[in-house]
């Protein structure tokens, strides 16, 4: 039992990661179809905010908290400005902006070299994330049980902001039906940035809460882009409640796995469910509802 409980939380632990690096691009991908190869290097930069930031002040605790937000307007600018030089001219031309995108992920992944040097480095994490918690049924690495609670965190203030702010209105009119939204004067090319802007400080965010798990290094972010991109596309393009419960559900299928196999095994394995799914369900989990006619 007690070996089923911490395989468990290793999966919701495995699952917050993957929703933190997934949700800003379903928001992305969802509303302009863009297929950003370049998303994993915004989480790179925002483990590397967190190395900088924590040269400059020494308190571990307190860096941490400034690493977040300045991670998030670190991965948002960094958005921002490739929407602006060169993907705004591609969109829902996913192949262009896959091919796009993933030049200029090598290229941030030279100038992280050229910066940071080659070799990874270590970002320390806070005394009181270094030890474990102990719920009862598992003890529970504190590191994690910090990222679970960020990704929830975050699903909770991005939730709000679609459902309660304008811009959530503005963006949810945007993915409902483009050329109407912008016939009742919506400024979509104002939202799309906006929308890049979260989405890509939420990568930010996620690679802040990346460096408590192991060091960063140029390539951190392409271990995670190819997993992003199977929970944006099973729980269904756009559709935040599908990539909460996709990225969950793969990382305890994930460690479903691995309890009986390795974790390369396991890996495959979960990607021959999600193909098998998308066989049955193309859509994924949820589907946009639009009032486009065709």
């Amino acid at each position: 039992m007690d070996a089923l409980s911490n395989q468990l939380f290793a999966g919701l632990s495995l699952g917050s990661v993957l929703l933190l690096a997934a949700l800003g691009l379903a928001l992305t991908f969802g509303q302009m179809g863009v297929i950003n190869m370049a998303h994993g290097e915004f989480i790179m930069a925002g483990a590397y905010t967190a190395y900088v930031v924590q040269g400059v002040i020494s308190d571990a605790g307190l860096s941490l908290f400034v690493s977040i937000p300045l991670g998030f307007v670190v991965g948002g600018l960094l958005g921002v400005l490739l929407e602006a030089s060169l993907l705004r001219r591609m969109y829902h031309r996913p192949l262009d902006t896959l091919l796009v995108t993933w030049g200029v992920a090598l290229i941030l992944q030279q100038l992280a070299r050229d910066i940071f040097g080659a070799p990874n480095v270590e970002v320390r994490a806070p005394s009181w994330l270094s030890g474990s918690v102990d719920l009862g049924v598992a003890q529970v690495p504190s590191a994690r049980l910090f990222i679970l609670v960020l990704s929830i965190v975050a699903v909770v203030a991005l939730g709000i902001a679609l459902k309660a702010t304008s811009l959530g209105r503005r963006i949810r009119g945007v993915v409902q039906n483009r050329d109407l939204a912008e016939t009742v004067g919506i400024d979509t090319r104002s939202t799309d940035r906006l929308t890049f802007f979260i989405g890509s400080g939420l990568a930010g965010v996620a690679g802040v809460a990346l460096t408590l798990l192991g060091s960063t290094g140029p390539t951190l972010g392409t271990n995670y882009i190819v997993d992003a991109f199977l929970v944006v596309v099973a729980g269904g393009i756009g559709q935040i409640k599908g990539c909460v419960i996709a990225a969950f559900g793969l990382g305890l299928l994930q460690a479903a796995f691995e309890y009986s196999t390795t974790a390369s095994l396991a890996k495959v394995a979960v990607f021959v469910v999600v193909v098998i799914f998308l066989q049955v369900r193309p859509q994924g989990i949820f589907s946009v509802r639009t009032r486009s006619l065709v």
